[in-house]
């Protein structure tokens, strides 16, 4: 930024006036590197996933991050409610009527950060990103000193590989009381090829500095046999679930399905609770003023979802011409999507794309434009669009972070983006001065 803001330091004239690198290179190595069997960790996310990490970081205001919990807290409470249960478990498969104890962990609630307030867009049940984000949380440097205050190591940080792994634990509990914990399996299809594998050898290595046994399991590896879940010769006892077969439907899923309703396994995330959070058509629930009605759903409980979940309505044939009319307005997903795919946006849309959407199972999103971050990318500088993942557990945020991309959706493809760690920045006081300093002398 080459002139000094003339009006009040925000978050937002923060992440649109300066474009800092924040991240130190050096510390985070060290961050991921943390254990001896993790060495190279970081060269081979550097050479393999060169914007998995971006080195900006993306600052909020208290207010915006209360607007996301009370969100998140007014979910839930629908969530609870049994006529609400019921009428999106009509719809699920059959394995998701089961009643598993645990809860789930890594909720993950996606928000725009939009004028009006943030927008809840939409909630995974298998978020991505947790450990890998508390890394990057670590290794952040002030970019002059008068924002160090910035990057102060929040309360809860130092500390929440131990809240991941007791959040495991209360998991355990949940459905197996005061049994040992033995051997945790981390499960997806061919896991070394996914792109948050790194991912996976943080949480292997977690979950053994806890003592703990860990494996990584490509999910057809699982085998069946005398009443356990097994990898290779060794029972599993909980299976941390990193499949998008939410409900299990794959052949190749086939002994994990049979450990799972035979109540063989403790599986954290599970269908249930995809089928109660996840699937897109509760967004068109959840934004409905007469739907949230007729539940039961307290007045100051709609106000803020209606305020906070942007409209969203199955595609219907019947809706179709009126859809395709305002499609410029809308974004289309499919309802049992995950991480962007064949989400397209309205303005965007072919003939044939439409065909397919029609064709398909798939809700229209009135849209929640993204707010945007200034980044350097080599010499020069970009503006890139945003989103903030709430990762949750039990109702309670644990973790926020950010996504920077350049495009309809994250992709993590973009020069200068991928994960961001959030700050929130107060407006006022000495820290306001601090930064105001900050605007007026050193740019």
């Amino acid at each position: 930024m080459n002139q000094p803001l003339q009006t009040p330091v925000t978050a937002q004239s923060l992440n649109r006036g300066c474009a800092c690198r924040t991240l130190d290179p050096e510390r985070l190595r060290r961050q991921l590197e943390a254990e001896p069997t993790l060495a190279g960790l970081y060269e081979t996310i550097a050479r393999t996933r060169p914007y998995l990490f971006s080195a900006t970081a993306v600052f909020i205001t208290p207010a915006q991050r209360l607007a996301m919990e009370a969100l998140v807290g007014a979910v839930e409470s629908v969530v609870a409610l049994p006529a609400y249960q019921a009428a999106v478990l009509a719809r699920a498969p059959a394995i998701a009527r089961l009643q598993p104890d645990p809860r789930g962990v890594f909720m993950g609630f996606d928000f725009h950060l939009g004028e009006a307030g943030p927008q809840l867009i939409e909630i995974n049940t298998n978020a991505g990103g947790a450990l890998l984000n508390v890394a990057l949380a670590r290794a952040q440097q002030a970019c002059c000193r008068e924002t160090e205050w910035v990057f102060e190591t929040s309360g809860e940080l130092p500390r929440l590989e131990q809240t991941f792994f007791e959040m495991f634990v209360e998991e355990w509990r949940r459905q197996r009381g005061d049994a040992p914990l033995g051997r945790i399996a981390i499960v997806d299809d061919d896991p070394a090829v996914q792109y948050l594998f790194p991912e996976f050898q943080l949480f292997a290595r977690l979950f053994a500095r806890f003592g703990a046994e860990a494996v990584i399991a490509d999910a057809s590896e699982l085998n069946w046999r005398d009443g356990n879940l097994r990898h290779g010769e060794h029972p599993v006892d909980l299976v941390y679930n990193r499949l998008t077969d939410f409900y299990l439907e794959d052949t190749a899923h086939g002994a994990l399905r049979q450990a799972y309703e035979a109540g063989a396994v403790v599986l954290t995330p599970h269908p249930r609770a995809h089928a109660l959070y996840a699937d897109k058509r509760n967004l068109a629930i959840l934004s409905d003023a007469n739907a949230l009605a007729r539940l039961g759903v307290p007045a100051t409980q709609r106000e803020i979802l209606l305020a906070g979940v942007p409209h969203t309505e199955p595609v219907t044939p019947e809706r179709a011409d009126a859809l395709w009319a305002c499609r410029r307005e809308l974004f289309f997903k499919p309802a049992s999507g995950y991480g962007s795919k064949a989400a397209y946006r309205g303005d965007k849309l072919t003939c044939r794309v439409w065909e397919d959407i029609l064709a398909g199972d798939y809700v229209a999103q009135t849209l929640a434009p993204p707010s945007a971050r200034l980044t350097q990318v080599d010499e020069a500088t970009a503006e890139l669009k945003l989103d903030v993942r709430a990762y949750v557990y039990a109702g309670h945020t644990q973790l926020l972070a950010a996504r920077l991309y350049r495009g309809q959706t994250t992709n993590f493809r973009t020069p200068g983006g991928g994960f961001a760690p959030v700050f929130v920045v107060p407006a006022s006081g000495g820290i306001y001065q601090a930064v105001e300093k900050l605007f007026s002398t050193a740019w």
